[in-house]
């Protein structure tokens, strides 16, 4: 049996809906907490935390509650916890939250994961525009001649922060043409945008994601799976922002538009 692409784009924001609204999901985000060599506590949370090499150091008794890895082993003592870079990544639970170390340009941070956040009690649902044919496009993707390179672009938590960008999609809309500056993201595009709608109709920008491009790269933008970024969903995320010439001069009445909140 074969689908319609407006019934696989209907999966696709079925899957949205559950993956951000999961018990860890991205409206469970309650803080995200920076650390360095100094050990501190985090409120609400057991345990003494730290950087330890490209590592982040816990220190805690049985007692306190917090549970490791997939076996879920007490932390007795000292443990460095490889951060979400990493393919091995590892967490820690201390009763129903969930503590994830990360990385970002070589700094390290606690994120704190809770089910019974605020944004899960509040949540309604996604606002999306319907499924629209015409926002489905074809593209062509050019790397940049001197290879993938960073650009300084600010980010949710107000500091500037470097983005890594490959090269440009072309392609038309309506018969205009256009380009987008994108990202790699293993072996398909990623890309950070705002359009005329944005901070009106639909939220202060948005992401897209491309198929992998074709040897002389041929790609698909389609723009009903514009998404919301994850610090729409909590504030603690640090979603950049869209790179420079990566504003829209039209309003893109497709994908995701806003979090709805009851």
């Amino acid at each position: 049996m074969t689908t319609t692409d407006a019934e696989d784009w209907q999966r696709w924001t079925e899957a949205r809906t559950a993956s951000v609204s999961a018990p860890h999901g991205m409206l469970a985000l309650i803080g995200t907490h920076w650390l360095d060599a100094e050990p501190v506590e985090i409120p609400g949370v057991p345990g003494r935390w730290s950087v330890a090499g490209a590592g982040v150091r816990v220190v805690a008794t049985a007692g306190e509650g917090l549970r490791a890895g997939a076996a879920e082993q007490p932390v007795t003592g000292e443990l460095v916890l490889r951060p979400d870079t990493h393919d091995d990544a590892e967490v820690v639970r201390h009763g129903d939250k969930l503590l994830v170390p990360i990385e970002r340009d070589g700094e390290f941070a606690l994120r704190v994961f809770d089910p019974d956040s605020e944004g899960r009690a509040h949540f309604a649902a996604i606002a999306s525009y319907p499924y629209a044919p015409e926002w489905s496009v074809p593209a062509v993707f050019t790397p940049f001649e001197t290879g993938d390179r960073a650009v300084t672009v600010p980010s949710a938590d107000g500091r500037d922060r470097p983005l890594a960008v490959a090269g440009e999609i072309a392609f038309h809309l309506a018969g205009e043409p256009y380009t987008l500056t994108v990202s790699r993201a293993a072996d398909r595009l990623s890309g950070v945008i705002a359009d005329a709608s944005s901070g009106q109709d639909t939220y202060r920008f948005r992401f897209i994601t491309l198929p992998p491009p074709a040897a002389d790269g041929r790609t698909v933008l389609d723009l009903n799976r514009a998404y919301l970024p994850p610090c729409a969903f909590a504030e603690h995320f640090i979603c950049p922002f869209p790179p420079p010439g990566n504003r829209l001069p039209i309003a893109v009445r497709a994908g995701e538009k806003a979090v709805l909140r009851g």
